[in-house]
């Protein structure tokens, strides 16, 4: 079983990366971040991203880091209401992201889509799985 979740992505500046986040209403574990990496709370005791400075982040694999235009990976982060995505995403953009794709609405499933100060792809949803078609 599984404990808890690091996902570590690399970032050009930490004080721009604390600003977008706080600014979306998370915080950071100030005991697992120094001047190298911050560690964002996604989930207090079981999801963190660790938004570690691109050169150090280069420092645990020997391949080369993913820049802006590039996808290594999509991260989705479900929220409590369709209402909570739209406002995560307008506060999102307000503060440096950008939109890659459109919202897309599933009926049982909404989402819309950004990427970060430092292009890392973000999908807001919201999910209620008692409205998926039988």
């Amino acid at each position: 079983m599984i404990k808890a979740i690091y996902v570590n992505l690399p970032v050009e500046d930490l004080d721009r990366s604390r600003s977008f986040w706080t600014k979306l209403g998370f915080s950071f574990n100030e005991s697992f971040s120094d001047d190298k990496g911050l560690c964002l709370m996604l989930n207090d005791g079981s999801i963190y991203a660790m938004l570690l400075k691109k050169e150090f982040f280069s420092t645990f694999t020997n391949r080369p880091v993913a820049d802006h235009n590039t996808t290594q990976v999509l991260l989705a982060i479900e929220v409590d209401s369709r209402q909570k995505v739209d406002e995560m995403v307008k506060t999102a953009l307000e503060n440096g992201a950008t939109r890659y794709r459109e919202a897309a609405d599933h009926g049982w499933m909404y989402y819309d889509c950004i990427a970060d100060p430092d292009g890392h792809q973000w999908e807001i949803m919201y999910s209620d799985p008692t409205q998926i078609p039988s």
